[in-house]
């Protein structure tokens, strides 16, 4: 028996029909990108890990209401992204201390000998973004997400999303320039 992988669209479909173990499988799969995308954003691992949870939990709730199956990426991480906004609204103030701290203990886990300066540096001018900016950046950069995808999951025109992205990175350039 030639045993295939089992696409997004499959899991969808058998989720849909209350297969849980399914759904368990597209979670699996997608659960580190929302993680990801969210603590880029929040910058506060605790609050990214429960909103990764609350976007599943959500997303589960409304499958039946997903009108394009393969457009999945894009409304999960549509769904992540109104939590974060739902969140920044109530939480109006932030320790910036411990979410500093929280980036460089991960940069510093997440990064190859040797690249550990680098990978803090890049953090630190990803902090000194527009959130707008930064959001665009994580989407198309460390997300890998087209620019219609990324316009999708933010409601904005391609135009927009383009702009945002060249003005974060000629920002991050002059912020990662070497001091002449």
């Amino acid at each position: 028996m030639i045993f295939r992988e089992v696409d997004d669209r499959d899991l969808i479909l058998r989720a849909r029909r209350g297969d849980v173990d399914a759904y368990n499988v597209l979670v699996s799969r997608w659960e580190k990108r929302v993680y990801n995308y969210l603590l880029q954003v929040l910058r506060d691992r605790e609050d990214a890990l429960d909103l990764c949870q609350e976007t599943f939990l959500k997303a589960y709730r409304a499958l039946g209401r997903l009108e394009e199956v393969n457009r999945f990426p894009q409304w999960i991480f549509r769904i992540a992204r109104n939590e974060a906004v739902s969140l920044h609204r109530r939480n109006r103030f932030r320790a910036e201390d411990e979410d500093a701290e929280a980036l460089s203990d991960l940069a510093a886990a997440a990064a190859p000998p040797g690249r550990a300066e680098l990978q803090l540096a890049v953090q630190a001018a990803l902090e000194r973004l527009k959130p707008d900016q930064r959001e665009v950046v994580v989407l198309k950069v460390y997300q890998g997400f087209k620019f219609h995808e990324i316009a999708e999951i933010l409601d904005s025109p391609v135009s927009t999303i383009k702009s945002r992205l060249y003005s974060a990175l000629e920002a991050l350039k002059q912020i990662l320039a070497p001091v002449g």
